[in-house]
């Protein structure tokens, strides 16, 4: 399952297309930052295809609110992962997964360790940066290893823009490898290196009965005067490679970290030149292709027993390419009738661009229970535009009982502009064509988001008894409420404006975001569940960079009279991801914490249900905007699926085989993700429909 997928569970958390960036975290835009282990990845790694699924995920949290000084500049939240606990005991899986929409998913992964001088495998994945020692000079982990590999190929790669259970057009395939090594040099001194790779491929699908002449009013594309669209043939690719080599040290109350990273992505999108010619009066070939290196610091020491001092540096180099070759026809009036024959108009940019940042925090006990962390980060940006800013963090932490911690935070924040989604365009280059921009709309290159981010909350855990000692036995009841409030200048937002799925970003010049969430959590033995609902809105005002996206050209009845960038200038909208309740609810529960024996399995014994997990989880959502300007929203949808899956210890073999069944939209409820109408919104897309799935691993 993709780490995407599993974030949806996470309080605040909201689906969105694919060509919206998959997600939201609090009405934000993913902007997410992704840590495995302590070692931060580059930024960057996110597409229509996830980099990484969660077959190697020991435990995942999503930390969100006002970070503290050591996160910059992708500050929505920071998904921190930590592997499982026995990745490295030289064993591993190969599985086959499928189903419904043509799926079908074989996958293997196998971790072990080599050279080992202590009694046992170590099993510990905690980096050395939160003081991971082996337990003496004499004893060495070793070298520890893991790699997985995944194959994915399916009929509904990108949401479907129609209602149908079969989607037109939409076949895609993608390929994803992950691995991680990891050795101590030393008893305090430990390398790690972590890898990943993707390559998916893409048809982009069709909405059929679509009337030619919508843009540009182009009725003749190389002699064809007519086009079914649902028989349109287009195409995008996306690959994604990253390394991090990452060197984690402990000793004498210091820890530190020193890594090195690295990035390549590259996308292409592929148009049909007459079909997108005559629909939308303009065929556009994509590519965008960036190349990141960086080097990144921290270190903390403690100073005694109440403060602990943290500082650390990130610098990086990103070369992106942005290239975009159009097909276009000429018109002066473009009412039709005076078009010639299509030409091509080629728009491209290069540039690298550089992120610097430091930081300085120190965390105060101040009693056991009475915790501050106060801070300063400064981060410099060298892109299309140059621009810097120091910003404060504070966070005091209360602890009055063990069992109820309260938290408060202020974080200045620093967000630059994805470096391809800020591209400019020459939009002169289109001028009297069917591609041009609306009259008197400019494009004032993007800047970074600039925001002062304010979050407090409580958790509480009710304890509700234990039948013995063993932890599984206790039975608890967690739940927590959190509130945000965020003040942006040139809050940055993006959309799809064309047919090619590529974000192009802009600025708003005032933004507001804010929202409260409630979480809860039941645990009892083997059975879990959990539930979060999230109340909030983020609005907007003024485009200020890039407001060529805008149509400036066409007075709309529901907006007074106005065009979109007329009323966009002079009022408040929501933005096009603004979701204001998102839900989601789930429970397990697992008979018995080994698996069957064939004498169970014939049903020869009272312990016939043993390996046996029960799953059900929900999805709720009242509706992403839609409409001009946002106006309106989409229909609330409720998404529930449910799996079951059985480990067989089957004759002759030593390790379990595990069997599931999984059915995705129990319900099989028709619902819009997006309507194709909004801000950056160029088609609709539906959720899944009903969807049943099999699979089959057996560890090896």
């Amino acid at each position: 399952m993709p780490v995407e997928k599993v974030l949806l569970q996470a309080p605040g958390v909201s689906q969105d297309s694919a060509a919206s960036g998959l997600l939201h975290v609090r009405n934000d835009h993913a902007n997410l930052q992704f840590r495995i282990n302590g070692v931060m990845l580059p930024d960057g790694l996110t597409g229509f295809g996830s980099i990484f699924d969660t077959s190697f995920v020991g435990s995942m949290a999503l930390v969100v609110g006002a970070l503290p000084a050591e996160f910059g500049l992708r500050t929505v939240g920071l998904v921190d992962i930590t592997t499982r606990t026995d990745l490295f005991n030289n064993s591993g899986s190969v599985s086959m997964y499928g189903g419904s929409h043509g799926t079908i998913t074989p996958s293997i992964e196998y971790g072990g360790t080599f050279g080992s001088t202590c009694q046992a495998t170590s099993t510990s994945t905690t980096p050395v940066y939160v003081k991971a020692t082996p337990a003496s000079a004499d004893c060495f982990p070793g070298v520890q290893y893991y790699f997985t590999g995944r194959y994915l190929q399916t009929t509904v790669g990108i949401e479907n823009p129609t209602p149908a259970y079969i989607a037109i057009h939409d076949f895609s395939q993608q390929e994803r490898g992950f691995a991680y090594m990891s050795a101590f040099v030393n008893p305090t001194t430990r390398v790690s290196l972590i890898a990943g790779t993707a390559n998916n491929n893409f048809q982009i699908p069709n909405n059929p009965g679509q009337p030619i002449g919508q843009n540009g009013f182009v009725t003749s594309a190389f002699g064809v005067t007519s086009f079914d669209s649902a028989q349109l043939n287009e195409n995008q690719w996306e690959l994604s490679h990253f390394g991090v080599l990452s060197v984690q040290t402990s000793h004498d109350g210091f820890d530190g970290q020193l890594s090195y990273f690295t990035r390549y992505n590259n996308l292409h999108f592929l148009p049909d030149p007459v079909g997108d010619l005559l629909l939308n009066g303009i065929a556009s070939t994509v590519t965008r292709t960036s190349y990141t290196n960086g080097i990144q610091g921290d270190g903390s020491y403690q100073l005694n027993s109440a403060h602990t001092i943290r500082a650390g540096f990130t610098i990086s180099g990103e070369q992106v390419f942005v290239g975009n070759t159009s097909l276009v026809e000429p018109c002066m009036i473009c009412d039709g009738s005076d078009n010639g024959d299509p030409f091509s108009v080629t728009d491209n940019v290069s540039k690298l661009g550089v992120l610097m940042g430091v930081y300085a925090q120190d965390e105060w006990k101040l009693t056991n229970q009475f915790t501050i962390n106060t801070g300063l980060r400064f981060d410099q940006m060298d892109q299309f535009v140059s621009a810097n800013q120091l910003s404060p963090r504070f966070s005091v932490t209360y602890k009055p009982f063990e069992t109820t911690t309260f938290h408060a935070g202020y974080a200045r924040y620093f967000t630059p502009p994805v470096l391809v989604e800020a591209a400019p365009a020459n939009i002169a280059l289109f001028n009297n064509t069917t591609g041009a921009a609306s009259a008197g709309a400019s494009n004032d290159p993007m800047l970074p988001e600039r925001s002062h981010y304010f979050d407090v909350g409580v958790d509480q855990e009710i304890p509700l008894g234990c039948t013995s000692s063993a932890p599984k036995d206790c039975t608890s009841l967690e739940f927590g409420v959190d509130a945000y409030y965020k003040i942006a200048q040139d809050l940055i937002d993006n959309g799809v404006f064309g047919q090619a799925l590529v974000l192009n970003g802009f600025n708003y010049e005032k933004g507001y975001n804010e929202g409260i969430e409630f979480k809860a959590k039941f645990t009892s033995g083997n059975f879990q569940a959990y539930g979060n609902v999230a109340v909030a809105q983020q609005r907007a005002i003024n485009p200020v960079t890039n407001q060529f996206l805008f149509d400036n050209t066409v007075p709309l009845a529901d907006l007074g009279g106005l065009t979109r960038l007329q009323y966009v200038q002079t009022n408040f909208i929501y933005t096009d991801h603004n979701q204001f309740v998102t839900a989601s609810a789930g429970a397990v529960y697992q008979f018995c914490g080994r698996p069957a024996t064939v004498t169970e399995s014939l049903g020869d014994g009272r312990l016939w249900w043993c390996g046996t997990k029960l799953s059900a989880d929900m999805i709720y959502g009242s509706g992403l905007r839609s409409g001009d300007a946002n106006i309106g929203t989409v229909p609330p949808y409720t998404q529930v699926n449910v799996g079951i899956s059985r480990d067989y210890l089957l004759p002759g073999l030593t390790r379990p085989t595990t069997v599931r069944f999984d059915v995705v939209n129990l319900f099989d409820e028709i619902y819009q993700i997006r309507s194709g109408t909004g801000i950056g919104v160029f088609a609709p897309q539906f959720g899944p429909r009903r969807g049943f799935y099999v699979g089959i691993m057996q560890k090896l």
